[in-house]
Parts: structure tokens; sequence; C-alpha cells
């Protein structure tokens, strides 16, 4: 929603039904409705009010799936510390409103969060991030809701060329590129989820993240700035964008990052990660199956 000249919000709607795309992640509904995170933390009528009227006004027209309270605060912002109130008094307001087996409330992290990341079953949590995710990852465990996690594999690939190989990062190598015992992490972001969990279960599971589900969001960018880093820079053509994690096992829940270019975002990489241009016309062909799990 960072652009100026992003079509009105119905023709979205019809943009998503008419390519099967049956589920969407809003960063923020709108800036008259915000609530401050403090406020949320503070005052269980506060969040009570911010269901009735984001999530009670629309069920079950809207079917909502996730509430995500703070999108990669952890740990370096301040209101991270407000993070986990704001979430129980938000999961107790869905209860009243007989939603809370519905609709689950987390937290999205960056993979910034880690500080062992090798082996992907071995990975742990910085201590800043520990203090903080180890209390939420007790409450989601609780719950029943997943960690969320945002996972970039551009930026995975741009940020460390030695080590992550492009093949890697497009999900086209063609075995296992990371080895982890019996274990076979494959592209980035399932190398990425297992990281993740094994920093919720670290200590054995003294976070309490025994069976702690993982959502991740990944993203690629569409356009080659020479200007920046052009030894780097791989040409993002519609294969590298199309590529989706296998999925092994469990399905993990993705969401493709972003649906449009955005003009207001930092020029030259983040404003290109849209699968369509502000005109509705694709970046790149795409076909979204019209079944999800």
């Amino acid at each position: 929603m960072l652009g100026d000249n992003l079509p009105p919000p119905a023709e979205v709607v019809a943009l998503f039904q008419q390519h099967n795309i049956t589920r969407m992640r809003i960063y923020f509904p709108t800036t008259e409705i915000l609530e401050d995170l403090r406020l949320l933390a503070s005052d269980a009528a506060t969040a009570g009010d911010w269901i009735d009227r984001n999530v009670r006004a629309h069920w079950p027209n809207v079917l909502f799936r996730r509430l995500v309270v703070g999108n990669e605060l952890i740990p370096s912002v301040a209101e991270a510390q407000f993070i986990l109130p704001a979430m129980k008094n938000l999961h107790n307001a869905l209860s009243s409103a007989g939603l809370e087996n519905h609709i689950k409330v987390s937290t999205a992290v960056d993979t910034g969060v880690l500080g062992q990341s090798y082996p992907p079953s071995a990975g742990k949590f910085t201590a800043a991030a520990g203090d903080l995710l180890g209390p939420i990852v007790e409450f989601l465990s609780s719950t029943g809701a997943p960690l969320l996690a945002n996972v970039y594999t551009y930026f995975a690939y741009v940020g460390n060329p030695a080590d992550v190989s492009l093949d890697y990062a497009l999900f086209t190598a063609g075995g296992a590129v990371v080895s982890d015992g019996e274990l076979v992490p494959e592209p980035v972001p399932r190398c990425s989820g297992f990281r993740i969990r094994g920093a919720g279960e670290d200590r054995r599971g003294r976070l309490g993240g025994r069976g702690l589900g993982e959502w991740v969001a990944v993203g690629w960018q569409r356009r080659r700035y020479r200007r920046q880093r052009p030894d780097l820079q791989p040409e993002p053509h519609p294969p590298h964008a199309e590529g989706t994690p296998r999925k092994p096992g469990r399905p993990i829940e993705t969401y493709i990052f972003a649906m449009f270019n955005e003009n207001k975002k930092a020029p030259g990489t983040e404003e290109n990660f849209g699968l369509f241009y502000p005109n509705k016309q694709p970046v790149y062909p795409i076909n979204f199956q019209t079944q999800s799990i």
C-alpha cells in the first residue's frame, strides 16, 4: 500500500479474484483505525474495541486467519516490549467474541532474530531476541498459533553470495545444499523455517516451542539496477521470481511478497517486489492454483 498510484481497494480485490488469489496479508488496516501498540498492550478495552471495529464488523464476510502484532519489531525497536501484552489482550478479545479458534494472534520476525543458524535444526535466537521471544513462543504454543517469519531469498543471496548460491536462493539446486544430519532443509525459506523452529525449541524446549508451526512470507525483486553492486545482483527474470518452496512433510503456509510495485518504497530494489504494476498488468506471467491449505 506504499504507493501513490495504486488502484482502489475494490479493484485490488477483483484482481485477486481474477487470478485465484484466495488470501491476502494486509500490513495495516488504514491510518484512520490504527491503534498505538502501547495502548493495545495496556488497555483491554481498547483491544476489544479494535476487534469490534476491524474484525467483528466484517466477520464472516471476511474470513480473517491471523492477526500479526508488530512486523519485524523484535528485538531492536523499543515498542517490541509491548507486543506480548497486546497479543494477549487481542487474543482475549477474540475469545470473548467466540473467534479464538478461527483467528490466531502472533507476531512476525525476520531472520535477524537468529544468533546461530547452522546447522538449521540448532538455530538459536540472539540473547536480545530470545528475552522477548521466549515468553511469546510459550504463548503461541498455548494458543496453537504459529510464529511468523519474513524470508527474503533475494537479500539472502545478495548479502552473502559466497555462502548462498543463486541456485539455492531460487529453489533450483539439484539436491540438498545444507547438510543437517538426517534432515534435508532444501531451499532458503524451508531452511529458514527449520532455523526458526529450532530456535523456538532451543534448550530442550524450555522456550515452550515444541510443535511450533511456521508461517513464511517470501519475496524476490524484479528489476536489476546495475548501479547498485552489479557484481552481486542477478537478472531476476520470471523463473526466478516465480519460484516457490517445496513442502516436504507438513505444509508451510506461505504468502508471496508483494502484490504491487510501490513507488513510495526506497528507490531501487525495495520498490520492485510486486507481482503487478500499479496499472494491474502482471510483471511476469503468474498462475495460482485454486486449492489452498
